[in-house]
């Protein structure tokens, strides 16, 4: 888990990212790019706040990434980055290969193993900002194994996406019944480095 200080300091470092846009078009899957490291390890945060902000997201390129660090700046959130215990490479993300992993991925509905799935005080936190690339129109599929296996409970859930065209579609919505639980609202879709839009989306949400 880290902090919103221990993140920035990651981010500041630089994501170097290209748009992972896609749409129910094959043809917009994920982007064939390197994928960057994964968000470095941190110390563990002290427990949170009762009622305390949560942004979680999965980013294979650095583009989510970009936008949660913006939205846990204006914010002051907690930050935990969803990892794949397997990270993603510039091979898997080639969507135009159908062996590649993205696309078995896809073809098979996998919800891939995580490196953690529960972020550390979960339960402390009353508000979750979920963050994630739109895959051939879903969340990419990570999320499917983050939200399926936590308790949302009465948590407020606002999700956020980025992708290169496509709108947030109902992704949303299909993540909502996998986790079965949470109030989740209408979520907001970004491009790559609307880090300035981001901000400016969650100061008018009443956080």
């Amino acid at each position: 888990m880290l902090t919103r200080r221990n993140f920035l300091a990651v981010t500041a470092a630089g994501t170097a990212a290209l748009l992972v846009g896609c749409s129910g078009e094959k043809s917009e899957g994920p982007a064939a790019t390197p994928a960057t490291k994964p968000v470095e390890d941190a110390p563990a945060a002290d427990a949170a706040p009762a009622g305390a902000t949560l942004v979680a997201y999965f980013s294979a390129t650095g583009n989510t990434e970009g936008v949660a660090a913006a939205i846990a700046e204006r914010l002051g959130a907690d930050v935990f980055a969803i990892e794949a215990a397997q990270p993603y490479t510039e091979a898997d993300l080639n969507y135009n290969d159908d062996a590649s992993r993205v696309s078995v991925e896809h073809a098979d509905g996998a919800s891939p193993e995580l490196a953690q799935v529960t972020p550390d005080g979960w339960t402390d936190y009353d508000t979750v900002l979920l963050g994630y690339p739109i895959w051939w129109g879903e969340a990419a599929w990570p999320l499917r194994t983050f939200v399926a296996g936590n308790d949302f409970g009465e948590k407020t859930v606002m999700p956020f996406c980025t992708s290169g065209s496509s709108g947030i579609g109902g992704s949303a919505e299909r993540l909502a019944e996998l986790a079965g639980t949470g109030n989740w609202l209408e979520g907001e879709r970004f491009s790559a480095g609307a880090g300035d839009d981001a901000a400016a989306w969650v100061a008018g949400l009443g956080l």
